[in-house]
């Protein structure tokens, strides 16, 4: 099995390649991991990871300057159907659009933007940002890469941007922070966690596992 994961140069992916490879092991997969920034790479992969971290607008301009890698992206994954999983920022720019430092056009691959995150108690009074720890995940249905997971599963989030406006029916899973926050996002063969599937202990792993099991219908 060919996985190519993407760097636009926002760091983390050591903990992405350690996290995969050691899915791969506990499924018992010949997993052949590319790092890369290069279109070829991308063509020749059979699942794509993009993670992210940081600024949204800092992420899109790491993958525009990427040659070929942004119409390599949209080749496998939609022309394709091949299972794309979308990382943090990652998954932030499958969006419409984000508003982090500017409007920047995401990959328009989810219904939404990104924007700032105001959350607040029960009382009115403003929670802390960045959302930064271990918070609950709501399942909004079943889906193939939540499956295994415990009714009391939490993932590691650290952010302070969400995504706004998008449809109940591409959102996978949610956790709460003043208010619903989108925490898994995906249609098809298209999957993004906001949180750090790779820094989610059990959890992150087994969705891992999962997606490098999909086989999108």
């Amino acid at each position: 099995m060919k996985l190519a994961v993407v760097d636009p140069g926002s760091g983390n992916l050591a903990s992405v390649r350690r996290a995969f490879e050691r899915a791969a092991r506990e499924e018992g997969l010949d997993l052949d991991l590319s790092v890369t920034t290069r279109a070829e790479d991308v063509l020749a992969a059979d699942r794509v990871v993009l993670p992210g971290q940081g600024a949204f607008a800092a992420c899109a301009r790491g993958l525009a300057a990427l040659p070929g890698v942004t119409d390599a992206l949209r080749e496998v994954a939609i022309g394709r159907g091949r299972p794309f999983l979308g990382i943090c920022v990652g998954m932030q720019m499958m969006a419409e659009r984000g508003l982090e430092h500017g409007v920047t056009p995401g990959l328009g691959w989810i219904r939404g933007e990104i924007a700032p995150m105001d959350p607040r108690d029960g009382a009115g009074a403003p929670l802390p940002l960045p959302q930064m720890g271990w918070n609950a995940l709501e399942a909004h249905g079943a889906h193939p890469l939540l499956a295994g997971l415990p009714g009391d599963a939490h993932a590691y989030f650290v952010h302070s941007y969400a995504l706004r406006g998008g449809l109940r029916d591409e959102l996978l899973a949610s956790t709460g922070y003043g208010g619903e926050v989108a925490a898994m996002v995906g249609r098809d063969n298209l999957a993004g966690t906001q949180f750090h599937a790779e820094k989610s202990g059990p959890v992150g792993l087994r969705i891992l596992r999962n997606f490098l099991r999909w086989s999108p219908g």
